[in-house]
């Protein structure tokens, strides 16, 4: 996995106090409340003249490069984000020009989820032997459709969330495992990749979270190309889903909670950390926490995690990780995968 963050960062603190100087009175409380409540400090925001594919691009530049791979070598792009450059072509093509990569390429969307799910879809392209090398590229560029405009409370509620959004790039290599060699001793490292996922979905909830501009329900309505959530009721729709994925996706991979290192979970808000532990019965201090310090950043927060456990020195070759993803949707994920 790679990341790449963007240089310039807001604290959330001042963007909340500018924001109630330029509202209309009474629109915006006049002391920070969303970095109070939250516990984010501060976001990350792309350059003016970037897009979601930049983002994706210069991640999996970066990966490409560590791994001593070029262009050449990609059997399959896919572009996984909740973020796109526009409505057509695919993304992926975009990232795929950038990079020089000539494979087939195609996109993967599932809100924060969509990395997780491009993992899925191309372990399982990996499997049955139909590509060699699949490389997930993600660019998540929310700030683009926060609301800045705020023209009264009720709209400032329903956009107040979007100010702990955050942008950042992330790529992930998949490739098929070496196949183990025939004699090798009991006490031999076990193999490293993915060993076991799990998913569902509770789509009774789709509305709980929305950006509903530029598709069929609000092709050209401006007002309606920002982030609309409703924070409490997608809260509560995250808590009720309950440990059945994660527990099921232990179970395939003949795990206990002892066996891993770390849980990589996403994360929206410092605040309901707590929560969400005990409602999908995370064990304490296996966890590490990123969106304080870089801000929500989508479907990029799982392998920002888990870089940054790598390069703090968290975890290390052999450790077992739990990739747990929560999406709008609403959807879950899990994916057990061994270092």
């Amino acid at each position: 996995m790679g990341v790449h963050l963007p240089e310039r960062t807001v604290r959330v603190a001042d963007a909340e106090r500018d924001l109630a100087r330029t509202s209309a009175p009474g629109a915006v409380p006049r002391l920070p409340m969303v970095s109070r409540l939250t516990g984010v400090r501060q976001v990350h925001v792309l350059p003016d003249d970037w897009n979601a594919s930049d983002l994706a691009a210069a991640a999996a530049a970066k990966l490409l490069a560590a791994q001593g791979l070029d262009a050449r070598d990609v059997d399959l792009l896919i572009f996984a984000s909740a973020s796109q450059d526009m409505v057509e072509p695919a993304t992926s093509h975009i990232v795929a020009a950038r990079l020089g990569v000539r494979s087939p390429v195609m996109d993967v969307k599932n809100a924060c989820n969509s990395v997780l799910n491009a993992i899925e879809v191309a372990e399982a392209l990996v499997a049955t032997g139909r590509y060699g090398t699949v490389l997930v590229a993600c660019g998540e560029a929310p700030s683009r459709a926060v609301r800045w405009d705020v023209p009264d409370r009720a709209t400032y509620l329903l956009s107040a969330p979007g100010y702990t959004m955050s942008d950042a790039g992330a790529a992930v290599l998949v490739r098929r495992a070496p196949e183990p060699v025939v004699g090798t001793s009991d006490d031999a490292p076990a193999p490293a990749g993915i060993l076991a996922s799990a998913f569902g979905a509770e789509s009774t909830h789709w509305d709980v979270g929305m950006l509903p501009g530029g598709g069929t329900a609000f092709p050209r309505d401006l007002d309606r190309t920002y982030f609309e959530i409703d924070g409490s009721r997608l809260r509560d729709a995250f808590l009720a889903l309950g440990p059945g994925v994660i527990l099921e996706a232990l179970d395939r991979a003949g795990l206990t909670w002892d066996d891993v290192a770390l849980v990589a979970v996403h994360q929206v808000a410092v605040a309901y950390l707590a929560d969400v532990h005990e409602a999908l019965g995370l064990p304490e201090g296996r966890t590490i926490v990123t969106v304080a310090e870089h801000g929500n950043v989508a479907s990029a927060t799982l392998p920002l995690q888990l870089v940054t456990a790598l390069e703090s020195g968290r975890v290390g070759p052999g450790d077992v990780v739990l990739l747990v993803g929560l999406a709008g949707g609403i959807s879950i994920g899990a994916m057990a995968v061994r270092l």
